[in-house]
């Protein structure tokens, strides 16, 4: 891939018929983003040319083609210019209508709370939202499963990113007030974001109320002497590196952006595990054994027990590979750009679509096939950062990715030990809704439960009253803890006669600072400036499972141990 060469003869970019005047092809766009895309591809291939309106849109799929949108600079494609259609939710100068290094400035500011540190402290809250909800649910029931995951989201991500004020004073208003900024993403919006129409109106009557809510907040919490360590604190203690502090509008904007990276991402997701688990009955077997025998009836969930549950993790990860919560990623080409044998101009709008791309024969065995087992060891499907897409990629990868990861197995940790379910309605009948750009199953999505006893168990490995959380160990998944053991007793017998090292390289692409690394090895890593950094080029060889155990837990697989070794 050459996305620099000049002067080279260059083939046009595959056409798309049809459209019409004016419009191109927003119709069937608008329609379906999906299977729109899709038949793009399966006709076109990897780059293909189509206009909305009067823009040209260039769209690129499957791992090739990815690369050159997820590896390209900010000065070559320019995510801001694409996503003005976020301007009006998050205020004027605020992430993507800010100059390149304000905004990167601005979602560095976010990553603290997103941290593993964060997430160690979050592990209560959710477990507390997700047994505040099912509370009244009785011992037996039905629930629209899409409508109970978004108030639980909103309320997860807000009790653990916002603060005791958003969740315990305003849950109602701030609840009315996010579900009126998320109707403002739509298809029209991404052309037209400034459209009189009511849903815009909406959106724009909510911005101005948070802002309002956000300030006396601030007022109220500079007039007490009560400490608070959450985001909302964290923000208003910031300062930009002028020293600057941020005003309310910039909390208001930040605020809603973390919001929208923790919870749009989660809600959607977290009810397409439950409907895929139903679907296939071995896999929720599989994973309600392993939960029960992991926890036991009442166990105490925490951080590190959520680690321990590759079955649950697999399943996860082949949700987001067939649900990613987004349809279509795009930038705007800010200089020009070539592609194999083809010219992307200045101007141009390139999309990436991960739906589509997970849906390649080629990068993923029988893809319309739900296996979470294709991420298992020795099959291990995601390991191509640029097929496995699902949080997007490269350096503006989706830094709630583990919060996300982490919020849903907290949840299911708690409903499946606590209740059986069934589907109301025919399986087939539980699909996709992609009339919205964030993709959740089509409603109504109901589900019948049935509460579990205790006496349903087989082990019970936890009590209620393990309230305190062991340090991590890093505890491998089984095949690898096989493997690292080999690897040791193998260096045990070579040490007489070989000098085995090993290397650590970090892509500083890839990793947004979420100090994983740092907690798991602070013998290796360092945090600065929001990236990873290797605390010595030569390692002792004693520390090569302790870095592999950074790097397999790494959210954006942004580490690599390769080893060598010298005769003596």
């Amino acid at each position: 891939m050459d996305t620099t060469t000049k002067n080279i003869r260059t083939n046009e970019i595959p056409k798309i018929r049809g459209g019409l005047p004016l419009l191109g092809h927003m119709i069937p766009f608008a329609k379906n983003p999906f299977l729109f895309m899709k038949k793009v591809s399966d006709q076109a291939g990897e780059i293909a040319q189509f206009k909305i309106f009067s823009q040209r849109m260039i769209l690129l799929t499957g791992d090739d083609a990815s690369e050159l949108f997820y590896r390209s600079s900010d000065e070559q494609l320019d995510q801001s210019a694409a996503y003005k259609l976020m301007t009006p939710i998050f205020g004027e100068g605020i992430v993507f209508d800010a100059p390149i290094d304000k905004k990167n400035e601005q979602l560095k500011m976010l990553m603290p709370a997103l941290r593993m540190s964060a997430m160690r402290q979050h592990s209560a809250k959710i477990i507390s939202e997700v047994e505040g909800m099912i509370s009244d649910w009785g011992e037996s029931g039905e629930v629209n499963l899409v409508e109970a995951m978004k108030q639980l989201t909103i309320n997860t991500a807000t009790h653990c990113l916002l603060g005791k004020e958003f969740r315990y004073e305003l849950t109602h208003e701030f609840a009315d007030i996010y579900h009126d900024l998320e109707k403002g993403v739509n298809a029209l919006a991404y052309s037209f974001p400034n459209l009189p129409i009511p849903s815009f109106r909406k959106r724009d009557r909510a911005r101005v109320r948070l802002h309002e809510l956000v300030h006396k907040i601030i007022e109220k919490r500079e007039k007490s002497n009560e400490k608070h360590s959450d985001m909302f604190q964290m923000l208003i203690d910031t300062r930009y590196k002028d020293g600057s502090r941020l005003s309310s509008n910039d909390i208001a904007g930040m605020l809603v952006a973390a919001i929208f990276a923790g919870h749009h991402t989660s809600s959607g997701t977290s009810a397409w595990v439950l409907l895929e688990l139903l679907k296939n009955p071995r896999h929720m077997g599989e994973v309600t054994q392993e939960l029960d025998s992991l926890l036991g009836y009442d166990g105490n969930v925490t951080f590190q027990s959520l680690r321990e549950t590759p079955k649950l993790e697999n399943t996860l990860k082949e949700v987001l590979r067939l649900h990613p919560p987004l349809i279509v990623l795009m930038r705007q080409v800010a200089e020009d750009l070539y592609f194999k044998s083809h010219h992307i101009k200045k101007g141009d709008m390139v999309w990436a679509s991960p739906p589509v791309t997970h849906r390649m024969g080629h990068l993923f065995s029988n893809p319309e096939l739900f296996d979470p087992d294709r991420y298992t060891p020795g099959r291990e499907e995601d390991k191509n950062l640029m097929a496995y897409q699902p949080f997007g990629g490269g350096k503006h990868k989706c830094s709630g990715n583990a919060f996300a990861m982490f919020q849903i197995k907290a949840i299911y940790s708690i409903l499946l030990r606590k209740y059986t379910f069934e589907f109301i309605d025919a399986p087939e009948t539980y699909v996709d809704d992609y009339r919205e750009m964030i993709v959740q199953p089509k409603s109504p999505c109901k589900i019948r439960y049935k509460r579990r006893t205790a006496d349903a168990f087989t082990s019970k490995h936890g009590t209620a009253g393990d309230q305190q959380e062991a340090p991590s160990q890093c505890p491998a998944a089984p095949a690898k803890e096989e493997q690292f053991t080999l690897v040791a007793e193998t260096i045990e017998k070579m040490e007489s006669t070989i000098n085995t090292n090993f290397h650590i390289s970090i892509d500083t692409q890839l990793c947004q600072g979420h100090a994983v690394c740092a907690a798991e090895s602070p013998e290796l890593f360092n945090i600065s400036n929001n990236l990873a950094t290797v605390t010595s080029a030569t390692p002792p060889i004693t520390m090569l499972e302790k870095a592999q155990c950074a790097a397999r837990h790494c959210p954006n697989a942004a580490i690599t141990i390769t080893t060598n070794s010298a005769s003596k």
